[in-house]
């Protein structure tokens, strides 16, 4: 007999786990079903010889959404947050980052004008409201604030560190400049990896009653009745749900659905946003000040997350990221890439290989699902009735875990109203009966 739910999410990442959360508390019957063996998608923390590695570098912004939506759920967010300053690398010198009122003041990268350009272009940051440059790319912006080469190009590196995306002449001044608004306000590097986050939503879940299926792939998505929807898995077993939440990738869900179903156009356009990340655990920093570093012009990211973060079962070690963003549709050569992000160590941190307890490269990973582009327009209507959407990819103001987070919430509220207004109708189609 084919089980049926009130719920089915595809997809066991963090915008799964959010949106289970939130309806199980409503007291509706949640299946999740997950392709990989375990949950936790890119939110996932491995374990090499007992030192603790996200997918590349991860952080929580203070101020996003995502702090507020994991607390609401319960959730402990253990961690610190990072100093600001650090340098930043070009044609092999150093400077002094101007994040902080020394900076500014100190670092040789700026003249006397530029410094002054600077400090109005962070107060013209503040005060903007990023939901009236929708159709307005970042690098439009950048170039309207700015007048200094230098000083545009060190908004062009805080867009990607903020965001990860290395294309400001396509990117949605909107999302990354809402994305630079809390960078400014601050992250946290989480104890013992994101992993934790992943693993107290995923009990407070089954506390609730959601249950879960890992290696579970579904291959077809029907509307079989007007409130139900069958999943077909590569196991041909048949779920239904009177309604599914699609978190996982936006490029695949055409493929489940056919081609006779309509679709957002926007799901077909998705470009991902990539990385190439150097995950790095040392006995100890040979330079134990040099903590952050960013390639000024070069998209290279370098910083030391252990000392805010519990990420080891050794007390001295020191976990480390570097990484490289890339461009859409880049070309990555996994060598030549792996030596760059190595002399990129190597010029902050001179003989780290002879520190290295392990190291894991990465050379092409998926860090969002959709990169934000000018002028997106994310509907969610959809040609089967109550498929809902949620991911990184499927919030119109947020990426990374913020976009996860919100849409996880929105979709879950969603469903709730639904809910209310179908039992609603039936309440007043059974007063009509008697």
């Amino acid at each position: 007999m084919t089980k049926e739910w009130d719920v089915v999410i595809i997809g066991g990442g963090l915008s799964g786990l959010i949106a289970a959360n939130y309806l199980a508390h409503k007291r509706l019957s949640v299946l999740v079903m997950e392709k990989a063996n375990q949950i936790g998608g890119r939110a996932a923390t491995k374990i090499v010889d007992h030192q603790y590695f996200n997918l590349g570098p991860h952080a929580l912004y203070k101020t996003g959404p995502a702090k507020g939506i994991l607390e609401e759920l319960g959730v402990q967010l253990k961690g610190k947050s990072p100093n600001l300053g650090g340098s930043l690398i070009e044609d092999d010198k150093q400077y002094l980052a101007p994040f902080t009122p020394l900076g500014v003041l100190t670092t040789r990268l700026f003249h006397w004008k530029e410094r002054i350009e600077w400090v109005g272009v962070l107060m013209k940051l503040k005060r903007v409201d990023s939901a009236h440059l929708h159709e307005q790319s970042f690098k439009v912006w950048v170039e309207k604030v700015a007048t200094s080469k230098n000083v545009q190009n060190l908004l062009f590196l805080l867009g990607r560190l903020a965001t990860y995306c290395n294309k400001p002449e396509m990117t949605s001044a909107k999302v990354i400049i809402g994305h630079l608004k809390h960078v400014m306000r601050g992250v946290i590097y989480i104890d013992g990896g994101w992993q934790t986050i992943i693993d107290q939503l995923y009990q407070k879940a089954v506390a609730n009653g959601v249950e879960f299926q890992t290696s579970t792939v579904v291959k077809q998505i029907d509307q079989v009745h007007q409130d139900k929807i069958q999943l077909l898995t590569t196991n041909n077993d048949r779920i239904i749900g009177k309604y599914v939440v699609y978190s996982a990738s936006p490029m695949k869900l055409s493929q489940l659905v056919g081609d006779r179903v309509w679709l957002p156009a926007f799901l077909r356009q998705c470009e991902p946003v990539k990385g190439a990340t150097l995950d790095v655990a040392l006995r100890e920093l040979p330079n134990p000040k040099n903590l952050f570093s960013l390639g000024f012009t070069t998209p290279i990211y370098y910083s030391v997350h252990s000392p805010y973060a519990k990420l080891s079962d050794s007390a001295n070690s020191a976990i480390l990221h570097v990484f490289k963003y890339l461009e859409p549709d880049q070309v990555v050569d996994s060598r030549s890439t792996r030596v760059e992000l190595e002399d990129f160590l190597e010029r902050v941190q001179p003989g780290w290989r002879e520190k290295v307890i392990t190291a894991r490269f990465l050379p092409h990973i998926i860090v969002n699902q959709r990169l934000p582009m000018v002028g997106d327009k994310l509907s969610h209507k959809m040609g089967i009735l109550n498929l809902l959407l949620a991911g990184d990819w499927a919030d119109p103001d947020s990426i990374l875990s913020d976009g996860a987070a919100a849409s996880g919430k929105r979709v879950a509220e969603e469903i709730i109203r639904m809910e209310k207004r179908s039992l609603h109708g039936n309440n007043e189609r059974g007063l009509h009966a008697i």
